[in-house]
């Protein structure tokens, strides 16, 4: 896709996250938002994958290891034709396949089933070092959140990655600065954060997150490293596209009321 389209496809993967979340009045929309163009990204221009064929061996993986933005992660996939745009409506219901944080025995391009913080990034360096072993050598994604890089496994996890020279592994941080009970640098600082990765061996690289040249440039230079690992951190905004909920926190776990929906599917150009 270009540019144009792929800020396009981003902004109706935020009207599908802001639908599902209003009709199962449950849901994590201010880090789903925050997370949109880097998922359009890497769905509609980065990876190398078949819509058509989930199990395709040679495909690039992506693990969405904050799982409770998996919003962005069924949108993208609505986009793509996996998913019916009316199915998306079952988000949260129980027995359906889009619960609340991605479930890998249901879903097709679901990679593995994360919610619980600080292990995808683990996940994710297993699947690159397997690609080692296959015929054609895939690469390996994995978003990251900014509240879980303050967990242990994160930094055991990095430290793994950069000994084993996991080139075909590119880490992406939603450094959008808040986590559940507030911000980021009140509750526990992850900065200098750039530094942090540099120092545990890994080749970096900082954008703005809604910039979808930066990000797409990102993504180009991740494919030409050799030796390391790759960090791209992405600053972003929570809840970015819809004004009242960015940067603010009440949304991170919270639906919006049905006169806020109308509202926030107005200001993102919904039909």
């Amino acid at each position: 896709m270009s540019i144009a389209e792929l800020q396009e496809t981003a902004r109706r993967m935020r009207v599908h996250c802001i639908r599902m979340i209003a009709n199962a009045n449950s849901g994590h929309p201010g880090g789903s938002l925050s997370a949109a163009d880097i998922v359009a990204a890497l769905f509609f221009y980065a990876m190398r994958w078949d819509p058509k064929d989930p199990h395709w061996s040679a495909r690039d993986r992506f693990i969405l290891s904050k799982g409770h933005g998996c919003p962005a992660l069924y949108a993208a996939l609505a986009e793509a034709g996996v998913l019916a745009e009316q199915e998306l409506l079952t988000f949260r219901v129980i027995d359906s396949r889009l619960q609340g944080h991605p479930s890998r025995k249901d879903l097709p391009y679901c990679e593995a089933s994360t919610g619980s913080l600080g292990q995808g990034l683990s996940i994710a360096i297993g699947e690159a070092l397997a690609a080692r072993n296959m015929p054609e050598r895939y690469r390996v994604y994995t978003l990251i959140g900014d509240g879980e890089s303050q967990e242990g496994q994160i930094w055991e996890a990095a430290a793994a990655a950069s000994h084993f020279k996991a080139d075909n592994l590119t880490a992406i941080l939603d450094y959008n600065r808040f986590q559940l009970d507030g911000a980021i640098g009140q509750i526990m600082s992850i900065e200098p954060v750039a530094d942090k990765w540099r120092a545990f061996g890994w080749s970096v690289k900082e954008i703005d997150g809604h910039d979808m040249e930066q990000i797409v440039e990102a993504l180009d230079w991740a494919k030409t490293v050799s030796d390391s690992p790759q960090m791209i951190i992405a600053h972003t905004v929570k809840g970015k596209g819809v004004s009242f909920m960015e940067n603010d926190n009440e949304f991170h776990g919270k639906a919006p009321t049905p006169e806020q929906t109308e509202r926030a599917l107005a200001e993102l150009g919904a039909e």
